[in-house]
C-alpha cells in the first residue's frame, strides 16, 4: 500500500511542477491497489484519487480520497441518469475507506470507473487546444490516429466517468483520450506507463501545434506594448481605480501580469474577438469569469480618457453579466455571485486579475494565460471555440461548486484588505506587520533597512504558497518624496492598491534644548513628520482612487501630550504627527477614510529606537540600568506591567478591525496607563 501512495504522490508532484502539463489546482491523478480492511482484515481493493481542491505539484497523503472500489463499481448499478447525477458526489461517502481522507472530487467517477490502475486527468494548454478546436474531433484523429479517442464534451461527474471508461473498454489500444472543451485523460497498468502515456499525448500535442500551426494566430500587430518602465508606471495608474470598479460587490485584491504571452495577445487585432468568447475549460472559467472586460482604447490614449473609459465599460460589463445570468438561472439556481470582472485586459500595459486574496487573484491571471496559450493553439490549427454558454453556467453556478463555497471557512476580519507599514524591518512595525498579515491582510513591509524588511517578510509568509502572496518588502526613505511614490507604486503592482496605512517609521535622539541642534530637530521632524505626511498623502491619493474608504493609523507618542525632560525634537515631530491625525480625519472623512493614532510609551524590548541608542539616553536621563528600563517605566503606570510591540499592533488592528467603524481622530493610549498623558 505505502509504496502505491507513493508512486502517486511522485508522479504526482512530477506533472504538477510543469505548467505545460497542468495548471494550479487542475488536473487529478489516481492509483488503485490493495489493502486490509480493518475490520474484517482481508484485502479489499481501493482507490486513492487526489481530492477537491488539492494540487497536485504540492499533494501530501492527506490530500488524497480513499475509497472502496467495489462499492464505488456498484454506484453503476443505482446511477439514476446524468439528470440527477449530482446526486453521485454525495453517495462516494458511503465508499470511502476508514475515514477516506480528503473530501472526493467530481472527478471521482472518471478514476474509478476506468479499467486501470493507474489514471490521469490533465489540462495542458496543448491538449485543450485540440480539445477547443472547431474541428477538434477531427484533429485528433489527425494527431494520434487511434492511439488517443475524442470523448465529447460532457460535465464533469458521473456520466463523464461512465463515458470514458466505455470508450477506453471499446478502444483496446487507446492510451487516453482528449475531452472536448476540456482537457485530457490518460492510464497506465503501472504509475511509470501512465505518466509516460501522459507526457506523450501532451508532448505531441505540442510538437504538432508547433510544426502545423499558423506562425500568427492572433492575426497582425496593431499597437506595440508601452515600454516596461512607463507600462508599470501606467499601470499603478489605473490598477486603483480597476480594483475600486471590481470591487462594487465585494472587496478584491489585486494581481498584474505583464508577460510576453499577454502583451503579445494584447497587441495583435484578433484578441477582441478571442476574449469575447471567454474560456472553455472548467478550471480556467471557474477562475476568469465567463469573459474579461478589455480596454478598447490603444496603448497611448490620454490616461483621464482610459480611466473614464473603463468605468463606462464596467457598468456595460455588469449589464451583460447580469443578462448572461438572467438567461440561464433556474428557479433553483444559486444566486448570482457577483457581476464585476476577475480579469480586466489593457492592450499595451498588460493584465489585471482579481481574487478574494493575492493567491486567488494570482492564480486567476494565471489561468487566463493558460486560455490564451490555448486560443493561439487552436487558432493555428483551426479556430477557437469553447464550450457554449449555457453549459459555462452550469458549471459556473452548479450546485456542487455552491456547496465547495459554502464548506469554506469564513474570511478573516481583514481578508481582501493592502495594509502598507512603514519601519516594519523591526519592533512596532515588525510586530503591526505580522498581526494585520494573521488577521487576513496582505502586507507591504516598507522600511530603510531592506534585509531587515525581507525578514520578517518571509516570516509571515512562512506558511503560504508563496511568500509574495501574502508579504512582500520594499526599501524605502520616508524622507524621501520620489522614495515614498515609488514604494506605494510598488504596494500597488503587489496588490492593486492599499487600504491600511501604518505611519511607524521613526527614530529619537534624546538631548536638552541647548545640546539640541539644528540637524537633529531637522532629522526627527523629517523622518517623523514629513516622512508620515508624504505616506499619508501619496497613500491617501490611491485611497481616494479606489473609492473604497480606508485607514490612516500614525504611531505617535505619549510624547505628543507629555512634556519629557531632554526630548524638545521627538516630542514636538510626534506632536506634529498626532495633529495630522486630526488634521486628515477631518479632511477625508468625505471619502470614508478614518484617520486615527497610537500613543505608545516605553515600548523598549524589541524597539529599534531602543537599540539605537535612545534606551541608554533615557536610562541616564532616569537614573536606571539599560536593562532595567522597561521595568522602570513599568513601575511609572497605573498598571505596573511593562508594554511590548505586540501591544501597539493590538491597538492598530482594534482601530482598523470591523468594530469601530465609525471612530476617527482618536488617539489611543498604549502606555499601560501614564496619568500625565491623559488626553484631554
Amino acid at each position: 500500500m505505502d509504496h502505491v501512495i507513493d508512486e502517486l504522490l511522485d508522479r504526482s508532484h512530477r506533472l504538477g511542477a510543469d505548467p505545460r502539463n497542468t495548471n494550479y489546482a487542475g488536473g487529478n491523478t489516481s492509483a488503485k491497489g490493495h489493502a486490509p480492511d480493518p475490520v474484517t482484515g482481508r484485502d479489499v481493493e481501493l482507490l486513492w484519487v487526489k481530492g477537491s481542491g488539492g494540487d497536485l505539484g504540492t499533494l501530501k497523503e492527506d490530500g488524497l480520497a480513499v475509497l472502496r472500489l467495489d462499492r464505488l463499481r456498484a454506484l453503476a448499478g443505482v446511477y439514476p441518469g446524468v439528470e440527477r447525477e449530482d446526486e453521485m458526489v454525495a453517495a462516494f461517502d458511503y465508499c470511502l475507506h476508514g475515514r477516506g481522507g480528503a473530501a472526493p472530487s467530481i472527478d471521482t467517477a472518471m478514476h474509478g470507473l476506468v479499467e486501470a490502475a493507474h489514471v490521469d486527468h490533465l489540462h495542458p494548454d496543448a491538449g485543450i487546444a485540440l480539445a477547443t478546436a472547431r474541428d477538434g474531433e477531427e484533429l485528433t484523429r489527425r494527431v494520434f490516429g487511434d492511439r488517443v479517442v475524442w470523448v465529447p464534451w460532457r460535465r464533469p461527474g458521473f456520466q463523464l466517468g461512465l463515458d470514458i471508461a466505455a470508450v477506453k473498454e471499446a478502444n483496446p489500444q487507446a492510451i487516453g483520450c482528449v475531452l472536448g472543451g476540456h482537457g485530457i485523460t490518460a492510464w497506465g497498468a503501472t504509475s511509470q506507463e501512465c505518466e509516460a502515456r501522459s507526457l506523450e499525448i501532451i508532448r505531441t500535442a505540442e510538437e504538432y501545434l508547433a510544426a502545423h500551426g499558423r506562425p500568427d494566430p492572433f492575426g497582425p500587430v496593431l499597437s506595440a506594448p508601452l515600454p516596461e518602465a512607463v507600462r508599470h508606471e501606467r499601470a499603478a495608474a489605473l490598477l486603483p481605480v480597476v480594483r475600486g470598479l471590481a470591487s462594487s460587490d465585494v472587496r478584491q485584491v489585486g494581481h498584474y501580469t505583464d508577460t510576453p504571452e499577454v502583451l503579445d495577445f494584447l497587441s495583435r487585432a484578433e484578441h477582441p474577438r478571442l476574449a469575447a468568447l471567454g474560456t472553455s475549460c472548467p478550471d480556467h472559467f471557474l477562475r476568469t469569469k465567463v469573459a474579461p472586460l478589455v480596454l478598447d482604447l490603444p496603448p497611448d490614449a490620454p490616461l483621464d480618457r482610459a480611466v473614464e473609459r473603463l468605468r463606462e465599460l464596467h457598468a456595460a460589463y455588469r449589464a451583460d453579466y447580469t443578462a448572461y445570468y438572467e438567461r440561464h438561472a433556474a428557479p433553483d439556481s444559486p444566486p448570482m455571485r457577483g457581476a464585476d470582472p476577475a480579469i480586466v485586459l489593457v492592450p499595451g500595459v498588460g493584465m489585471f486579475s482579481f481574487g478574494k486574496d493575492k493567491q486567488t487573484a494570482r492564480v486567476a491571471g494565471e489561468f487566463y494565460v493558460n486560455a490564451i496559450n490555448v486560443m493561439r493553439g487552436a487558432e493555428s490549427v483551426s479556430a477557437y471555440e469553447p464550450i457554449p454558454e449555457s453549459e459555462k453556467f452550469r458549471i459556473e453556478y452548479w450546485e456542487l461548486e455552491e456547496a465547495k463555497l459554502r464548506r469554506m471557512p469564513r474570511p478573516k476580519p481583514l481578508a481582501g484588505r493592502v495594509a502598507l507599514v512603514t519601519g516594519a524591518g523591526s519592533g512596532i512595525g515588525a510586530a503591526t506587520a505580522r498581526r494585520l498579515a494573521a488577521e487576513g491582510a496582505c502586507v507591504v513591509l516598507a522600511d530603510r533597512d531592506l534585509a531587515a524588511a525581507e525578514k520578517v517578510a518571509a516570516e509571515i509568509g512562512a506558511g503560504a504558497y508563496r511568500t509574495s502572496d501574502v508579504a512582500v518588502a520594499v526599501r524605502v526613505d520616508v524622507t524621501s518624496e520620489e522614495g515614498v511614490v515609488g514604494a506605494v507604486r510598488a504596494a500597488v503592482l503587489a496588490f492593486g492598491g492599499v487600504d491600511l496605512v501604518v505611519n511607524n517609521a521613526g527614530l529619537s535622539l534624546s538631548r536638552s534644548l541647548l545640546e539640541t541642534t539644528l540637524d537633529d530637530w531637522d532629522l526627527q521632524h523629517d523622518v517623523m513628520a514629513r516622512g508620515s505626511f508624504l505616506v499619508s498623502r501619496e497613500c491617501a491619493r490611491v485611497l481616494v482612487e479606489q473609492g473604497m474608504g480606508g485607514d490612516i493609523v500614525y504611531i505617535s507618542s505619549k510624547n505628543a501630550v507629555f512634556a519629557g525632560p531632554n526630548n524638545l525634537a521627538y516630542g514636538a515631530a510626534k506632536a506634529d504627527q498626532a495633529h495630522q491625525v486630526r488634521l486628515l480625519a477631518a479632511e477625508l472623512g468625505e471619502h470614508g477614510i478614518r484617520v486615527n493614532g497610537v500613543n505608545p510609551d516605553g515600548v523598549v524590548r524589541g524597539s529599534g529606537i531602543f537599540a539605537s541608542g535612545w534606551g541608554a539616553n533615557r536610562a541616564a536621563v532616569y537614573g536606571v540600568e539599560e536593562e532595567r528600563l522597561g521595568e522602570f517605566y513599568a513601575q511609572r503606570t497605573l498598571l505596573k506591567r511593562e508594554v511590548l510591540p505586540d501591544h501597539v499592533a493590538a491597538a492598530v488592528y482594534a482601530l482598523t478591525g470591523a468594530d469601530l467603524t465609525h471612530t476617527t481622530g482618536l488617539h489611543i493610549p498604549v502606555d499601560a496607563g501614564v496619568p500625565a498623558a491623559f488626553l484631554r
